[in-house]
């Protein structure tokens, strides 16, 4: 039995920190551990010239000088994806001899290439070449431009394959987009095999789902016999990608809820980008390289990746994350629908007292009653008492169900709509006047001013010089206490106003679930704002000195109570309303 054993060197040295590209990094630490010092090695095969990794070409070559002064010769290797490296060889090296790349040996690669990809793997494949010593002397020119040495021909060396687990955060992060209605596609350069393995492993491709492919090898039927409709998820890959039309890629976004490109090309990218757009969608694109941004800036949101992303790709994005983690896309999609809810609750509450606030006035000159609500009176709720509630609500946490809502329409769900208007102006705002007028009204008729009398008063109620106007009792009144009493219309339309005000923050707090789920007292700013509001409401009422100064009476406790009932019917009104919205979802 052979036991493997590994060293504190091995350990420190898995464990070091190295800046560049992962699968280089990789690679790098793996040679470290074979060969030992890596440096030494590189000094004994001196790079000559080098041709870059691109995405076109899918390798990255180098040729190397031998150290070996009876061996003149250059060594040219490359690396890059297997199928691309395979088809440049023609032999193929088996325990250090060289033997001809036969039908056999490309079976096995292929059987060797799919089952490690198969793992969600990422695999690279590596040849080489002795160049000839007489065509390609020292001291040869090599034109990376030109590529005047050979690039077929070589000798596959063989397979390694690494494996970059994604983040455990991931697969519950893409649960969380899938619940939200958020479509995750996944676009790599990664070859199918692997790239399908990742996607299933992360949840893009969900237990359960198959592509055309898997259809055809469970009936074990051609591929062009299975109906495309039947399959959930879809692979595909530049070659296919390339002979697509736009209008078949827009169909097959359609047709394929859960999609996965692999071996694409920068202008690839951009084209699948375009292609969601044409379907309505609201794009968000993550990338690090410097081919990813004409997707990032093609995007409606561009997210780069802070550590790993190149300067290009920040450059380009219109957002960076700093931790280079997915899930933190989602963190930021439920923080904004939480922001946007709560500007919409805090909208709302402050529009709902607008309605209360003009009805008197319309009612004064119309009607031609005493006037019910001051302008003092007014300034006093718009910039004291209503100011702490509103702000409340910016604390407010997430609804439970946040992550549970397809995203909204941009251009119908905006943060002031018709709906969110008629609402608060139309019903609850209405309610509310109706509060102040009741509390109006009572507080007349209990000194004597009955509300058919009061129609038309006005005039005569407004009248200094007139001293002994009757009341209907009969019981005279002089001009000092029908203002007197005028200011008690406006302490108790004040004080219903914020009774309403008060049950109308309650039922800001949520705008799809019930007040009762969310709980109370959850939000303790929003708690101290209406202790606030009270405490604020019962000073300008009973504060010595007021009417004098701000026109606020000290108003008889069953005042308090008229609109009490309101506030009631303004809590249950809500409550049903939300049932509906859970109920039926969108009627919001």
């Amino acid at each position: 039995m052979e036991v493997a054993s590994v060293t504190i060197t091995d350990c420190l040295l898995l464990q070091r920190i190295v800046i560049g590209d992962a699968s280089e990094t990789a690679l790098l630490k793996f040679s470290e551990l074979a060969v030992g010092n890596v440096i030494e090695y590189r000094e004994r095969f001196k790079k000559v010239t080098e041709v870059p990794f691109n995405s076109t070409n899918k390798f990255q070559l180098s040729i190397h000088e031998l150290q070996d002064p009876l061996d003149l010769r250059y060594l040219l290797v490359m690396k890059g994806a297997p199928e691309r490296i395979l088809e440049r060889c023609s032999t193929i090296m088996i325990k250090g001899q060289e033997l001809p790349l036969d039908t056999q040996w490309q079976e096995a690669f292929q059987t060797a290439y799919m089952d490690l990809g198969g793992l969600g793997e990422r695999v690279l494949g590596f040849c080489h070449l002795y160049l000839n010593e007489k065509e390609f002397p020292r001291g040869y020119n090599f034109d990376t431009e030109e590529m005047n040495f050979p690039t077929s021909g070589l000798c596959f060396a063989g397979l390694i394959s690494m494996i970059d687990p994604p983040r455990a955060t991931v697969p519950d992060a893409v649960m969380k987009c899938r619940t939200a209605g958020i479509r995750v596609i996944m676009v790599t350069g990664d070859h199918p095999i692997t790239a399908k393995a990742i996607a299933a492993s992360v949840g893009i491709i969900s237990e359960g789902s198959e592509t055309v492919e898997d259809i055809a090898a469970r009936l074990r039927i051609p591929v062009e016999q299975v109906n495309k409709r039947d399959a959930r998820a879809c692979v595909i890959n530049g070659g296919q990608l390339k002979e697509m039309s736009s209008e078949e890629l827009v169909e097959a976004l359609k047709m394929h809820p859960e999609m996965v490109f692999a071996r694409t090309s920068p202008q690839q990218k951009l084209i699948i980008v375009e292609s969601c757009q044409k379907l309505g969608a609201i794009v968000a694109v993550t990338g690090d390289g410097v081919n990813d941004s004409p997707a990032l800036k093609k995007a409606d949101i561009g997210v780069a990746m802070g550590i790993a992303g190149s300067d290009a790709a920040k450059n380009a994005a219109d957002m960076i994350l700093l931790d280079d983690n997915f899930a933190s896309i989602v963190t930021g999609v439920e923080q904004g629908r939480l922001i946007f809810d709560n500007l919409k609750k805090s909208i709302a509450y402050t529009l709902t007292k607008n309605i209360p606030e003009l009805a008197p006035y319309l009612i004064y000159i119309t009607a031609s009653v005493p006037l019910p609500l001051g302008c003092i009176t007014i300034l006093f709720i718009e910039l004291c008492t209503d100011i702490f509630p509103s702000v409340s609500l910016a604390y407010e946490k997430a609804e439970s169900d946040i992550m549970h809502l397809k995203p909204r329409n941009p251009r119908r769900d905006r943060l002031v709509n018709e709906a969110l208007a008629v609402y608060s102006y139309f019903q609850i705002g209405v309610i509310q006047s109706f509060a102040g007028f009741v509390d109006y009204f009572t507080t007349m008729a209990q000194e004597g001013w009955f509300p058919a009398y009061c129609l038309g008063l006005r005039a005569h109620w407004e009248n200094q010089h007139l001293q002994d106007l009757q009341d209907s009792y009969g019981q005279e009144w002089t001009f000092s206490q029908r203002l007197y009493q005028q200011y008690n219309c406006y302490t108790v339309f004040f004080i219903s106003i914020e009774v309403c005000q008060i049950s109308d923050v309650l039922i800001r707090k949520t705008r799809r679930l019930s007040v009762f789920q969310q709980g109370f007292f959850r939000n303790k700013v929003l708690v101290i704002a209406i202790v606030f509001q009270l405490c604020l409401g019962n000073f300008l009422c009973y504060c010595p000195g007021m009417p004098n100064v701000f026109n606020f009476m000290p108003i008889r406790f069953q005042w308090w109570l008229v609109p009490l009932p309101f506030g009631i019917l303004i809590f249950v009104y809500d409550e049903i309303r939300k049932l509906g919205v859970r109920r039926h979802p969108g009627s919001e």
